[in-house]
């Protein structure tokens, strides 16, 4: 039997946009003068290899907020267990607005749901209206953030 040669990772980056994305991790803002000179590429080139990067889904580039300092004063992680089809369920809780990232997992839950919200009562409502609702889902464990200690966009493209 003959083996077709395998097909290139559409997800492969060679070094030079790896840098590039680095230097947008660092600031989002940088010009794209700024990331040639950095990158040792021309401003167009730069600015048609964001474009690929950005069409192709592999970035985006987004302000990022402090959710306390906007009025959203609770945030949670929330296990979710499912019986069934776990993609379905994630598909759905994905819809929500509040809910900012959803995992679908191996271990002791099926889904890690991250959410976003008001107050206590606007998560109660989550939890109760829109996650445990769904009759799929066999049960919830909420993990409430009490203080944030870090977060970061800038872990690279190791």
């Amino acid at each position: 039997m003959t083996r077709k040669p395998a097909e290139p990772d559409p997800a492969a980056l060679d070094e030079v946009s790896k840098r590039i994305i680095e230097q947008l991790q660092e600031d989002g803002r940088r010009s794209y003068a700024a990331i040639g000179k950095a990158v040792g590429l021309s401003e167009a080139a730069v600015r048609q290899r964001v474009q690929r990067l950005l069409d192709s889904g592999m970035v985006q580039i987004v302000a990022v907020t402090d959710p306390m300092q906007v009025g959203f004063q609770r945030q949670a992680m929330i296990g979710v267990n499912v019986a069934g089809d776990a993609q379905e369920v994630a598909d759905r809780l994905a819809e929500q607005p509040e809910i900012e990232y959803v995992v679908i997992t191996a271990g002791s839950f099926d889904l890690l749901v991250e959410v976003v919200c008001r107050d206590d009562d606007h998560l109660l409502e989550i939890i109760n209206q829109r996650i445990r609702s769904l009759d799929a889902v066999t049960g919830t464990e909420s993990f409430v953030y009490l203080k944030l200690r870090k977060q970061t966009y800038a872990w690279g493209t190791r």
